[in-house]
């Protein structure tokens, strides 16, 4: 069995490493993302953690602050900045989540963070997602991401936390390096975009 202390312990090790190593790179769109968003580098949000929990998620801000005036533009697509749209097509966005793994809110490995209005919406099994903490990454994002149906998501997060193991972290680990090296499953077109959950109970 997978010793959570053994997780954590990983987990507080390599993001700290993590932050060291990647340091350079968070300044420069640190930098970039205070002159686009006039100040405002970054974007926080509350999500859902381990046993439904909430905390604070810490993303690289994307989006402009101007609302869209399309009504059928429901995630705010036309809202993505240039430098947005470039961090979001290499998963940069996601490197300060590595600070809220260091905090004990994720897990580098695990079930991505939802919205917490989806928290109502779980039937009993879907909500075994919560068992563990969320990660920066999972079983879910190495099987499609945003390519895959909600269903197939939920399937694949309760796969992963029952069949939790140190060489299934590591498997998706280097997935997910290949993943972001080829950029795949990744959408920020409006018409390919994950469509908002709602509910299959």
């Amino acid at each position: 069995m997978y010793n959570p202390y053994v997780k954590r312990l990983l987990d507080f090790v390599l993001s700290f490493l993590g932050i060291v190593m990647l340091s350079p790179i968070i300044l420069v769109l640190v930098l970039i993302l205070i002159v686009v968003n006039n100040g405002k580098p970054f974007f926080f949000q509350l999500r859902p953690g381990k046993n439904g929990r909430l905390f604070k998620i810490i993303k690289f801000k994307t989006m402009s602050d101007l609302k869209s005036e399309d009504k059928d533009d429901v995630h705010n697509v036309s809202r993505i900045t240039k430098a947005g749209a470039f961090i979001r097509k290499y998963s940069l966005d996601e490197i300060l989540q590595l600070i809220n793994v260091l905090k004990g809110d994720m897990s580098l490995i695990g079930p991505r963070p939802l919205l917490v209005e989806y928290l109502p919406l779980y039937n009993e099994t879907q909500k075994k997602r919560h068992d563990v903490r969320p990660g920066i990454t999972g079983w879910a994002q190495v099987k499609g991401r945003n390519t895959i149906s909600w269903s197939q998501k939920f399937e694949y997060d309760v796969w992963y936390v029952e069949n939790l193991s140190f060489i299934l972290d590591i498997k998706i680990l280097f997935l997910t390096i290949k993943k972001v090296i080829k950029k795949e499953g990744v959408n920020i077109d409006q018409n390919t975009i994950m469509p908002a959950w709602k509910g299959n109970n």
